[in-house]
């Protein structure tokens, strides 16, 4: 994150006893160069709402959700001005538990209604939601991001119930779960893991100039699906078509839908069925790349022979693309996977993501392929109560 919102935070500590957000709304665009788009200023790194209020606990209307749609890429911070201080929250669609204001009509094709104050959450999975937090918080949002968010806030808003269902496995099927750190690490120990590596550095090899073209796509999750395709799609006609786009540098990319999966490339060997989710690094970046779904995880894992991995591409301006292939149970991945239990709602055990840092260490300097079974087995025992 930009040393700017340390710059905004210290501002707004600076002026803590000004119980005046008139005021403070105009001393902050003198300071930042802020332009108004209504209640919300906005620079190239921020976007901020100042609100008043009586109490740290405020219920007023925040903004629009419609109107967050349009900051929810960058910290979108909510400033409560009060006569005790100016508190400061991050606000972006992650962070917020419903829509509680003429919210009767949302859906996801019909983004209505507002938050309020109440409605942003406090502390998210643990942690608090206060400016020493709002970097990790914010690349937790990078890796989810508004439409990641939207069917969520449906739900939560309008009480619909979920249509996901959590996966209940049977005594076999835990039998093969708890088995597969074991799985794990005699495949990449095997040849069948650097034939699986080789395969994909080849298909990495042969699309890399799209592939640098493609990273630089802003939209994160129009970038990953892109390369994905382009590493592991069947359509080769589709696959021209994008390739075509990207050299052109036309934003006429064939529409095309990638299955909700979880992974993106199967090869069967004799011994393994693996499954290898493709995901895309930008290295000067830190968000948090998606993980998996929790569910659909262990679903995958409580198949015999079922091993998963994860193929990292590492994309740098003016560098060699790098590439990585891990376990879902490596060492340092394990370590680096964060889960998001309440995040997904009801029904659902949650979705995880990786630290965005540790990624980019992996890509740079891979580490040996460790596996500690017993704390890969404890992890899974811990998904499995959730």
């Amino acid at each position: 994150m930009n040393n700017t919102i340390e710059q905004l935070v210290a501002f707004l500590r600076q002026h803590n006893n000004i119980n005046d957000k008139t005021q403070l709304a105009k001393f902050a665009v003198d300071r930042f160069q802020l332009t108004q788009d209504r209640s919300v200023y906005y620079c190239q790194h921020f976007a901020v709402r100042f609100s008043s209020s009586a109490y740290q606990n405020f219920g007023n209307t925040v903004l629009s959700l419609s109107n967050l749609q349009k900051f929810d890429n960058r910290p979108f911070i909510v400033c409560l001005v009060t006569p005790l201080g100016n508190y400061t929250y991050l606000a972006n669609s992650t962070l917020l538990k419903k829509i509680s204001h003429s919210s009767q009509e949302l859906r996801e094709n019909n983004i209505r209604g507002s938050f309020n104050g109440s409605d942003i959450a406090r502390i998210f999975e643990g942690i608090k939601n206060t400016p020493e937090n709002f970097e990790q918080l914010f690349n937790i949002h990078l890796g989810l991001g508004f439409d990641g968010n939207l069917t969520r806030l449906v739900e939560a808003t309008n009480n619909i119930s979920p249509s996901g269902k959590k996966f209940e496995a049977n005594k076999t099927q835990l039998a093969q779960i708890l088995h597969a750190p074991a799985r794990a690490i005699k495949f990449v120990a095997s040849q069948d893991a650097q034939t699986l590596k080789n395969e994909l550095d080849a298909k990495v090899n042969k699309f890399k100039n799209e592939i640098l073209l493609a990273a630089l796509i802003e939209n994160v999750n129009v970038r990953g699906r892109i390369i994905e395709y382009l590493i592991a799609g069947e359509d080769d006609l589709l696959r021209q078509g994008i390739i075509d786009a990207l050299q052109k540098g036309t934003n006429d990319i064939p529409q095309f839908k990638t299955e909700n999966s979880l992974g993106d490339y199967a090869r069967e060997f004799d011994e393994f069925f693996t499954e290898t989710d493709i995901k895309t690094k930008i290295m000067i970046l830190n968000s948090n790349p998606k993980a998996y779904n929790l569910d659909k995880m262990l679903e995958f894992l409580s198949a015999e022979r079922s091993v998963f991995m994860f193929y990292f591409i590492g994309v740098e301006p003016g560098k060699a693309i790098k590439t990585i292939l891990v376990s879902i149970f490596q060492t340092q991945l394990l370590n680096a996977t964060i889960l998001l239990k309440h995040w997904a709602g009801r029904n659902s055990r949650g979705v995880s993501q990786f630290e965005g840092k540790t990624i980019s260490k992996l890509i740079l300097s891979p580490e040996p392929a460790t596996i500690n079974e017993k704390e890969s087995t404890d992890f899974l025992r811990t998904l499995l109560t959730l």
